[in-house]
């Protein structure tokens, strides 16, 4: 046995991945990980008596090259003499719908797709080819973006499918480097597909890959993946504990008042995360609450929060009633147009004009790029739980908490008017900077002049 299955062996005892005589579902895309995967699984099955079942899920996003990954993955199934479900979905339109990035997309079509074979075949288990490089991307990816203890975790080698909670996504490979992978690959002579997207930057994952973590390496620390995944563990171990203790301080009922308050920090941010993992509080808001009790604060359009003193989180609903429901939509055909909101008349005008300075500004006046607009606007007014991400800023805000630092009185807040592109981005309020992604940049080649 080579030393690549026996480390895969290892870490499937090590950390009870599978048992004998288990029905796997492999999940294969025609890229070197997966593949190397279905045929080391493959290699190993004999000795434990498992039966494979091959999933591949075509994302429709490459044209000719997904369909040649699909027909890798039929050859390699044929080969193995494993049974094959190929599945597909249009990623673009699932991502445009549901207003979410192509990856998120493909991660939920993907993963739907695996979770219903999985049904139909009546397998508890999928088996993905997530690897050691994986993670540390992951690591970067989330440090970016910011998360906790347990985001900076990683993957893990056993998890619950987030589309059905029956069935156990396992990881096998992830301790093993892409370096591994290639050279099994290239001893085995295992036929793969090399994805060209992966080359270029248009993601922030792949910079991760192509540009930071090279950087590291001969800047920085050359066992710049070594110390990340030493990191990760143990970011993951102290996580599991702080997850566990406030697991144990919910239950507890505290017999002195302000008993919360007493408890580590960490365990505070817990208890108040876990309660609110389904609304998918922000850090911020967290922070809020842990900072205040008995004040409620906005946690959507409809619903505010507030704890007590003992860590408890307690849900509101608004009287949306309270906040001006009118809107009004607007196309942009022609030009130039007009149109009368909230007792106030604006009007806009559509140029063909590159560059990103604009002309001399006359008073209340803006400038955007068309094309980043669309052709309808909607107008309205603050809702609860509204964000915007005014220019120079990097990231979308509260709108409570920008009227807050604008100093605007809370009477006037509910009646500015609001600027929103048809997917519902806001652009602009009435008072405030314009929005960060609608500013003239050297891209622009359509100028939309706003005046109100």
């Amino acid at each position: 046995m080579s030393e690549f299955l026996q480390r895969l062996k290892n870490a499937v005892i090590s950390h009870g991945l599978f048992v004998s005589r288990q029905r796997i579902l492999v999940a294969a895309s025609g890229g070197v990980d997966s593949m190397v995967l279905l045929h080391a699984l493959h290699s190993l099955a004999k000795d434990y008596d498992w039966q494979l079942h091959v999933a591949h899920f075509n994302h429709q996003l490459r044209g000719r090259a997904s369909d040649a990954d699909e027909k890798l993955v039929r050859q390699t199934a044929d080969a193995l003499k494993l049974s094959l479900t190929v599945g597909q979905g249009n990623v673009k339109a699932f991502a445009q719908k549901n207003k979410v990035s192509i990856e998120m997309a493909a991660r939920q079509l993907r993963h739907s797709f695996l979770a219903n074979v999985a049904k139909r075949k009546k397998v508890t288990v999928v088996a993905l080819a997530h690897h050691a490089d994986d993670q540390v991307e992951l690591f970067f990816l989330r440090l970016l973006r910011g998360t906790g203890g347990e985001g900076l975790a990683g993957m893990k080698w056993r998890s619950r499918s987030f589309v059905d909670k029956k069935i156990l996504l396992v990881r096998p490979l992830l301790d093993c480097t892409k370096a591994d992978l290639l050279v099994f690959a290239q001893t085995r002579k295992i036929p793969f597909r090399q994805d060209a997207t992966n080359a270029a930057n248009d993601f922030l994952r792949n910079r991760i890959r192509n540009e930071l973590l090279p950087l590291l390496r001969d800047k920085y620390q050359p066992a710049i993946a070594k110390t990340v995944l030493r990191l990760m563990d143990i970011a993951g171990a102290e996580s599991e504990y702080v997850t566990e203790a406030a697991r144990q301080s919910l239950r507890q009922k505290f017999s002195k008042r302000g008993g919360f308050a007493k408890l580590p920090v960490a365990v505070q941010r817990k208890m108040l995360q876990s309660q609110l993992a389904a609304h998918g509080a922000d850090f911020d808001l967290v922070e809020q609450l842990r900072a205040m009790p008995d004040k409620f604060v906005s946690l959507s359009a409809e619903i505010t929060v507030a704890r007590d003193a003992h860590g408890h989180v307690k849900f509101k609903r608004i009287n949306l009633r309270e906040f001006n429901l009118g809107k009004l939509s607007v196309k942009l055909h022609g030009r130039a147009g007009q149109v009368d909101f909230a007792n106030q008349t604006f009007r806009w005008q559509i140029k063909h004009q590159s560059g990103s300075l604009p002309p001399t500004r006359s008073p209340r006046q803006e400038f955007f790029d068309a094309d980043a607009i669309g052709p309808k606007i909607i107008l309205r007014h603050w809702r609860a739980g509204d964000r915007f991400q005014p220019i120079g800023l990097n990231q979308s805000a509260k709108l409570q908490d920008l009227f807050v630092n604008a100093k605007i009185p809370a009477a006037r807040r509910r009646h500015l008017v609001f600027a929103a592109t048809r997917t519902g981005t806001i652009f602009w309020v009435e008072g405030l900077r314009i929005g960060d992604g609608f500013k003239l940049t050297s891209q622009t080649r359509r100028q939309f002049i706003w005046q109100y």
